[in-house]
């Protein structure tokens, strides 16, 4: 390759020629401005003859810059680069909301905030909590872990308070995951929860779904590859809206009984759901992690979820938090066990569940009265099938309409969006079904289960 970028322009440069040197300070060339972001890189095979090195070191060096979004491309047009941070970056999470100019934002399905409860006096008790402002590294208060255990889905062996649902699958699966093993996850499932997987750069094992949950048969298929853990949503899909039923679980707990891998449960909608709880830790109390998020509940400024596992388990997550804080902050802990034995919450609760669901079946009974096949589901939002997801999302956007398309939420291309009714009132709801109108396709129930 000739030009001012060559194998000998790099081979000048660097000095460390190990797959990890290699990948660094190609990246601090192009965070200096040395090497600037459309330049093209030379050949693998010019590259490693000039640094004296094998073609799979700078493959391996190259991947790592892929997986940073720093260089991009592959084959006979070769590598570019494209990025000048090598910041690791949730690229689903960044790219999957796109909020319009005329501002109805139907991106994010999150708590209506209206319907939240007042902190005031959660937040008054908590800054009374026990221990305040000690460092000592307590896994859960005592009244956090009374409080939790009286309706806690199975008699688990020990409890961890954690800063949130996706902070927690975050350091368990950094805690836990062996470099390199295999991780077996529905599909779709929760955007960020891939941006982790992708960033810790493991095989990515997908279980089709239908309207009961992952299917049985998809997941042995994926056992058969040894996973090191096996995650999904044990009560409802966050971003199907599908019910996983007790029968459903009791088929994947037959087969995960039988399995290794490690078990994540991760309810991320929490007590928003109106069904009850279920789990598997009572069948398989050495390999379930039960995550239990309360942000979508009681407040996602509380940053709390709760999680469960064997002792031996929630030691080793516990161990990894002693890179960062090391426990969760007491005054939001406290202030979530007074807000669970608050009878007027619990009864807002129950109040703000029921609206949510009016919500859903407003806009299932606006959809179905244009004709439009759609059963309201569970959850904050609604997955709903369409013939061309980019000419969808555009149309939408026209519109001014903010959704997410569904390959955010996959490893392969799906025909769907994902719209957020949890905030979705009044004329609103006739406007997006309107907009809708000529788009949505007859759902595929293997595919989409929140529409079978």
């Amino acid at each position: 390759m000739s030009g001012p970028y060559d194998a000998r322009w790099f081979a000048s440069r660097l000095g460390n020629v190990t797959r990890a040197g290699i990948a660094q300070e190609t990246a601090a060339l192009v965070r200096t401005g040395a090497l600037p972001v459309g330049s093209k890189l030379p050949t693998v095979r010019d590259l490693a003859y000039a640094l004296s090195v094998s073609p799979a070191t700078i493959s391996q060096a190259w991947a790592t810059l892929r997986r940073h979004k720093i260089i991009s491309g592959r084959g006979r047009h070769g590598s570019f680069i494209i990025g000048n941070s090598f910041s690791p970056r949730p690229a689903r999470f960044l790219r999957g909301f796109s909020p319009t100019a005329s501002g109805l934002n139907l991106s994010f399905a999150t708590p209506d905030p209206a319907l939240l409860p007042d902190l005031t006096q959660a937040l008054a008790h908590g800054a009374r909590a026990e221990g305040l402002n000690s460092y000592e590294r307590v896994r859960i208060l005592p009244a956090l872990e009374r409080i939790v255990r009286q309706t806690w889905p199975y008699d688990a062996s020990a409890f961890l308070a954690m800063d949130g649902g996706y902070s927690a699958v975050y350091t368990l699966m950094h805690a836990l995951v062996p470099p390199g093993a295999p991780v077996a996850i529905e599909d779709p499932t929760g955007l960020r929860l891939l941006d982790i997987l992708e960033d810790m750069n493991v095989p990515i094992l997908s279980i089709a779904c239908d309207g009961e949950g992952p299917r049985p048969d998809s997941l042995a298929a994926a056992l058969e590859q040894r996973p090191a853990m096996v995650i999904f949503q044990p009560r409802v899909h966050a971003v199907t809206g599908a019910l996983l039923t007790p029968a459903r679980l009791a088929a994947l707990g037959d087969l995960l009984q039988a399995s290794d891998a490690l078990v994540v449960e991760d309810d991320g909608l929490g007590d928003v759901a109106e069904m009850p709880r279920h789990s598997l830790g009572q069948r398989i109390p050495d390999r379930v992690i039960h995550v239990l998020s309360y942000s979508k509940a009681l407040g996602p400024d509380l940053r709390l979820a709760v999680l469960s596992a064997s002792a031996s388990i929630v030691e080793q997550i516990q161990s990894y938090r002693g890179f960062s804080a090391g426990w969760t902050s007491r005054i939001l802990q406290a202030s979530v066990a007074w807000l669970l034995e608050d009878e007027a919450t619990m009864a807002q609760l129950a109040a703000t569940r029921a609206i949510y669901r009016a919500r859903r079946e407003a806009f299932a009974r606006e959809l179905v009265g244009l004709g439009l096949p759609f059963a309201p589901g569970h959850g904050l939002c609604a997955f709903i099938p369409v013939h061309d997801a980019a000419a969808t999302f555009e149309h939408l956007m026209a519109e001014g309409i903010a959704v997410v398309p569904g390959d955010r939420f996959s490893m392969g291309p799906i025909n769907a969006i994902r719209i957020a009714t949890s905030r979705l009132t009044g004329e609103e709801i006739t406007r997006v079904a309107r907009a809708l109108a000529g788009h949505v396709r007859c759902p595929d129930s293997m595919a989409y289960p929140a529409l079978s």
